[in-house]
């Protein structure tokens, strides 16, 4: 069957190294490990003296007694630890979906599930966040489109792309459609933690229905992609079915990176992380929005609630995936093309960097827009 190819990645693959300022990371900006360690000269010591073995292969007890810590109602046996949240959703689909099932999806989303079930011969049946209505889920769709083939609804939430967190109802919804149908939920919640506008987190499917896997990463709300740490949580013996892909897959997340994870989701470590990225998150989008609001109308949008990404709709009469290539090329700028999440005319955008960078970022590209053949 043809190949779907996973185009967000791919198009990070191919410019992320070539361009000065890159804003499609849809973290914060990574942390340094001198600035996560601090004056912590305990676990300095344990780094150095840390043996570079394997570690538990499911992930260190440790660590995963943090992760269940952010789940109410789960324990280390419901957790599992990954090679980033990536690992996590392809083992989940490796293990959930037979032939003939279907996938119900949202759209816009990260494709990396959607693309999986593609290329495996899958269905996907889309519901959509409607942008004339600030992104909120359209229900009667999610209910048109779960049906007794759907194995798996799913959902990020946070949303990636628009940062639109689920309502309530919303997430009654969409438990009510897997309800209906006995589908499993495959929650990706990379982005609980990094919120703009509450203080408190936002809520995890996990514990509102049996058939619930939660997916989470240190990439996103805590500014340590480069840790490739990923976990899910979910029932026990499904975790335990999954680890076998596990297996299969990685084996495991290193050594290093077990104990650097263990110790940022540490209570007395992972609030001052929470905060660090929701000071980026709030800053980073009051300078975006201002650029934004200053370009006489050529861009609409729906501020996010949170994540450090937002996907704004732009009014030139050109290609997304041709604009970003463009802006990569003469401004060396890169942001997501709309093409990569199924909506032309859409770009998203990260401003989860220091103000001087983004400043610089849309200058660069302002530039561009006044200088090349560009229409409304």
């Amino acid at each position: 069957m043809p190949f779907t190819t996973f185009d967000l990645e791919r198009s990070q693959s191919v410019w992320e190294q070539k361009v000065d300022i890159n804003l499609t990371e849809s973290g914060v900006h990574p942390i340094r490990l001198d600035e996560l360690l601090g004056g912590d000269a305990d676990m300095r010591k344990r780094l150095m003296s840390c043996e570079i073995n394997y570690p538990h292969v499911n992930g260190n007890p440790a660590l995963r007694e943090n992760i269940a810590a952010l789940y109410e109602g789960a324990n280390i046996e419901n957790v599992l630890v990954t090679v980033g949240a990536a690992e996590a959703n392809n083992i989940i689909m490796e293990t959930l979906m037979q032939p003939g099932d279907e996938l119900a999806s949202l759209s816009p989303t990260y494709k990396q599930v959607w693309g999986i079930a593609q290329n495996h011969g899958n269905l996907v049946r889309p519901f959509r966040l409607l942008s004339a209505e600030g992104w909120a889920l359209d229900i009667d769709e999610l209910n048109r489109q779960v049906t007794d083939k759907t194995r798996i609804i799913a959902i990020v939430n946070p949303n990636n792309p628009t940062g639109h967190i689920m309502t309530e109802a919303e997430m009654d919804a969409v438990v009510a459609a897997a309800q209906r149908v006995g589908a499993w939920i495959l929650a990706d919640e990379v982005y609980r933690g990094a919120e703009r506008l509450r203080e408190d987190e936002t809520p995890s499917f996990f514990g509102r229905y049996e058939k619930v896997l939660a997916v989470g990463s240190m990439s996103k709300a805590y500014g340590l992609p480069g840790l490739r740490v990923g976990w899910i949580v979910g029932p026990a013996k499904t975790v335990d079915d999954i680890w076998l892909r596990h297996e299969y897959s990685t084996i495991s997340a290193s050594m290093l990176s077990n104990l650097l994870a263990t110790f940022a989701l540490s209570a007395a470590v992972r609030p001052r992380l929470m905060q660090r990225s929701r000071n980026y998150v709030r800053k980073g989008f009051e300078v975006l929005a201002s650029w934004l609001d200053s370009q006489d109308g050529l861009f609409s949008y729906t501020p996010p609630e949170a994540s450090a990404v937002s996907f704004i709709r732009y009014h030139l009469d050109v290609n997304s995936t041709e604009l970003m290539e463009t802006l990569c090329r003469e401004a060396s700028v890169f942001l997501g093309a709309g093409d990569s999440f199924g909506m032309d005319h859409h770009l998203r955008i990260a401003f989860g960097q220091e103000e001087s960078v983004l400043e610089d970022a849309f200058s660069r590209i302002e530039k561009v827009i006044q200088q090349t053949s560009l229409k409304r």
